[in-house]
């Protein structure tokens, strides 16, 4: 009876990451296919799916050419300023704008993975500096710490004494990926070189 759990929790482990990745695209190409399906009143299946994708990344490559010129940079400037000023909106666009800049913009944040003690010689902590200059919180020796939470798409940041904080030799996204899984994913063969690059 005990191999029988043992083969039946197993199951589990290879079938629900699995099966819930696929019902997510399935459901996701499924729901594109429909849409755009209805919208061009097509008969075919799929081909709502191809027109969608191929909507959808003309339309956000033709959004970033648009703000890169002067009128359209100006315009999106002005939106950009107008979402901030309103409350609630506010909160979750720049939230959410900021958090998607760190990983693709220009100021890329997440790029410095270390491992930080929480208690002196007590437990350590995986994440990434994100503010090395703290002096306008009257700060001079800590630095900004992001610490994302395992299983979930959340996180806390702290704020640690410099000589706390010491560069981890891996990528971002297997430190990302490492941190996400609750330590579960393997960071074999994984590392960088960090030398000279500190927090």
């Amino acid at each position: 009876m005990k191999r029988v759990i043992g083969y039946f929790m197993k199951g589990l482990l290879v079938f629900v990451p699995a099966a819930l990745t696929i019902f997510a695209i399935v459901w996701t190409f499924t729901k594109l296919d429909s849409i755009f399906r209805g919208l061009f009143r097509l008969e075919q299946p799929g081909l709502g799916l191809a027109l969608g994708l191929a909507a959808t990344l003309g339309l956000i490559t033709a959004i970033g050419a648009f703000a890169s010129n002067f009128i359209g940079g100006a315009l999106f400037k002005w939106v950009d300023g107008l979402l901030k000023r309103v409350p609630l909106i506010r909160l979750l666009y720049s939230s959410v704008k900021d958090f998607v800049e760190a990983f693709a913009g220009d100021r890329k944040s997440f790029d410095r993975p270390v491992i930080v003690e929480i208690l002196e010689n007590g437990p350590k902590a995986v994440g990434f500096v994100t503010r090395d200059d703290l002096r306008d919180l009257g700060l001079s020796e800590e630095v900004a710490v992001y610490l994302p939470q395992s299983y979930n798409f959340a996180g806390s940041l702290f704020l640690f004494a410099k000589e706390r904080v010491k560069p981890l030799g891996l990528d971002s996204s297997s430190t990302m990926a490492f941190i996400l899984s609750g330590g579960v994913a393997s960071t074999a063969g994984r590392g960088k070189a960090i030398a000279g690059k500190s927090a």
